[in-house]
């Protein structure tokens, strides 16, 4: 059910010239969820982002939230707040200044400012450092206080432009548990752009594909993955083969093939170690198939490149693709 709080995009697009950097996009952006915009570079997603912030101007159409629309206003007066990728810190502000920035800006004293600072700072376990300088920050601190600072003026909508793409792969993992942990207890709804899809499946409640300036499929992140509406989606969201049978094109997830001595004939092409599973591509015919088969049953009777191989799968887990 529509919500009065509820994010809108109607009929939007963006153009920079000759170009369409989004096409008539509609959307609706359910109030109080995390929802990540996914797809590869220049696909249109972080222009929508800022379209949404107001760092971009629309060429067509509309921006509503909470019933009005916002498109013609200041980024100041939305209700949104962005975090940038580059975080965008004062050097020269202490953390706790750093957050207060845009109430100062607003004309609030400073011991009020203070106070909200210094809640924020508590919200995202930062308070012990609040008298340091960035300089003085690990790349992960300088990110929290980079969120409190977008959280401080308490916005409708959080937006988030690849915000862990700076940090290392374990910390990566830490900090996105942070981020769906504080959505959820501020309620907000929270945007996030990114290209990966582990990053979406992880945090979102919708995820949001887009390709070629359009979106290509919006829904839960297990419907989005388990099953994909286009050739497009099933490939990016990865895990996935595409394959033709009489005629029509389907998914089939990988973890679906059964690698074995019986099946469709088939030829071992590569064989990758991954830790919980061994994907293996095969060429079935001109064909390449992935099975990502559980390591124990792999190494019960391993196979190299150049074995010969049966694949096999349940045809009721073909998903049909509508483009």
């Amino acid at each position: 059910m529509r919500s009065g709080q509820d994010l809108e995009l109607v009929h939007v697009t963006k153009r920079y010239g000759g170009t369409v950097a989004v096409r008539d996009v509609n959307h609706v952006f359910a109030n109080g969820t995390y929802v990540c915009l996914l797809g590869p570079s220049g696909c249109g997603k972080s222009t929508t982002l800022r379209m949404i912030a107001g760092h971009e101007s629309i060429s067509e159409g509309s921006i509503v939230l909470d019933g009005h629309d916002v498109s013609q206003l200041a980024p100041a007066k939305r209700g949104t707040a962005m975090m940038f990728q580059s975080y965008a810190l004062f050097p020269h502000l202490s953390v706790r200044d750093n957050v207060a920035f845009s109430l100062r800006m607003k004309g609030i004293d400073k011991a009020a400012r203070h106070r909200a600072a210094d809640e924020m700072l508590a919200l995202v376990d930062m308070t012990h450092l609040a008298e340091r300088l960035p300089a003085q920050l690990s790349g992960g601190q300088q990110q929290r206080v980079a969120l409190a600072r977008a959280l401080v003026t308490k916005p409708r909508v959080l937006l988030l432009d690849e915000p862990l793409s700076a940090l290392d792969p374990f910390l990566r993992i830490r900090v996105r548990a942070e981020l769906k942990r504080l959505q959820r207890e501020l309620g907000i709804t929270f945007i996030h752009v990114t290209h990966g899809q582990d990053e979406a499946l992880a945090l979102a409640d919708e995820i949001v594909v887009m390709n070629n300036a359009v979106i290509e499929q919006a829904g839960n992140a297990r419907d989005v993955f388990s099953a994909p509406k286009t050739e497009f989606v099933a490939r990016f969201m990865g895990g996935h083969n595409v394959m033709t049978v009489d005629g029509a094109r389907y998914a089939l997830r990988a973890d679906e093939v059964v690698l074995g001595e019986t099946g469709a004939a088939a030829t071992v092409r590569t064989v990758e170690y991954q830790g919980a599973h061994v994907a293996v591509t095969a060429m079935m015919g001109a064909e390449e198939v992935l099975a990502l088969v559980p390591e124990g049953r792999f190494f019960e009777n391993p196979k190299t490149p150049g074995d010969a191989v049966g694949l096999s799968w349940d045809p009721s887990r073909l998903h049909l693709l509508t483009a």
